[in-house]
């Protein structure tokens, strides 16, 4: 979806200042939050893609709000509250305000670590061979699509080169929606300075963006 989250190539936020030495979590309440959702996602049902357009889906304001963590726990919230797992006051409360939904079957605290260190696998067997080819020029498609999508906007409607070929992984548009993994190839595909950002760019400048199939279109 097109929002305050797509911020590649935006003006007006300022350069990106590395943090020296920067620890993975900066608190503690920001490792529980990363558990949390991740120990959440069996028992509630929702997927990585799902879960990431739950943190996208909000207004500009509270998006840009928020930091990085907080954005994981509000999205934990609202997929939570749509499952029926908790209530809007039981988190205002902080507590459990009425029985626990039946049938739920949680995650032990001593599953979560390796549930962390599995992962989620996304490649699939292809069902059709690949419809472009390393080296290959193609345009991206102008789309503006209203739920998730992992096509950035700044490259919508420019040309780029394929530069590598990553197999067959879950589609995230449709996952996203609990509308199947959809398996596409999904590519890497390189654009040149110029081509983004005008004929002022530097010219040795490049930007590569992984990119599924069904964003890109042949240059005719």
């Amino acid at each position: 979806m097109d929002g305050a989250h797509d911020m590649g190539g935006v003006k007006g936020f300022g350069p990106v200042v590395p943090e020296p030495n920067e620890p993975v979590f900066h608190d503690e309440w920001e490792r529980r939050a990363f558990a949390l959702t991740v120990a959440m996602a069996r028992p509630g049902g929702w997927n990585i893609d799902m879960s990431r357009f739950a943190r996208e889906n909000r207004p500009p304001e509270d998006y840009l709000s928020k930091s990085y963590f907080e954005l994981w726990l509000a999205g934990l919230e609202t997929l939570m509250i749509e499952r029926g797992l908790v209530t809007r006051e039981e988190i205002e409360a902080g507590k459990v305000l009425s029985p626990p939904k039946p049938g739920v079957k949680p995650i032990a605290p001593n599953e979560v670590t390796p549930a962390i260190r599995r992962g989620g696998p996304t490649e699939r067997e292809p069902k059709a061979p690949a419809l472009f080819a390393i080296g290959e020029t193609v345009r991206m498609k102008n789309i503006h699509p209203v739920t998730h999508t992992r096509l950035p906007q700044y490259v919508r409607g420019h040309l780029g080169t394929v530069e590598l070929n990553h197999g067959c992984h879950v589609f995230p548009d449709t996952n996203s929606l609990g509308n199947g993994e959809d398996p596409q190839w999904l590519y890497t595909v390189r654009f040149d300075g110029p081509e983004l950002w005008g004929k002022d760019s530097d010219p040795t400048l490049s930007v590569s963006v992984d990119a599924w199939e069904s964003y890109l279109e042949r240059v005719r």
